[in-house]
């Protein structure tokens, strides 16, 4: 599958939601924790091709994901992504060690999430402040976000890992 998706830095989630849902959009998934754990070989090979694997756990629920490199786009952030639902998140874990894959970065956020049809819309709260994430099709993207009032020159495409690391040196 191909993820078109990009995050845009804001103060006041409440009111982004608020504002979603004037709009049409509804509740997807209420707000949960995440915990997400990066995976890659000791000689980075994952992060040279600016790929990723992830662990994700969502209360008793545990995710894999597998992100491909980013195709060239100036304004959002477009890849490979494919994820499944894990019946055992601590064998997963084993068995990427047995392939020789070890942590590379972990990080935790607060996300809720709303639909507006086919555009998936993230609320995230991480320790570097809010963030709207939209993942969907281009142009509902681009609507969207211009309806909420936020600029082009606001949208981000690096990942939550990216900025961690800019913000945070030696993360």
């Amino acid at each position: 599958m191909t993820e078109i998706e990009v995050k845009v830095r804001v103060d006041d989630l409440a009111a982004v939601k608020e504002k979603l849902l004037a709009m049409g959009a509804a509740v997807f998934k209420e707000r949960h924790f995440e915990e997400n754990t990066l995976y890659d070989f000791r000689d980075r090979r994952l992060a040279g091709r600016r790929e990723a694997l992830r662990i994700r756990r969502i209360g008793r629920k545990t995710f894999v994901t597998f992100k491909g490199t980013p195709q060239k786009s100036r304004k959002f952030k477009i890849r490979t992504e494919y994820e499944t639902e894990v019946r055992n998140g601590r064998s997963l874990v084993r068995i990427l060690q047995s392939l020789g894959m070890i942590e590379v970065f972990r990080y935790e956020k607060h996300r809720t999430v709303l639909r507006k049809g086919t555009l998936l819309v993230c609320l995230d709260e991480t320790r570097l402040g809010g963030f709207v994430e939209f993942e969907g099709e281009r142009e509902k993207i681009a609507r969207t976000a211009r309806a909420l009032g936020m600029s082009k020159k606001d949208w981000i495409t690096k990942s939550y890992p990216a900025l961690f690391r800019e913000a945070e040196p030696g993360t």
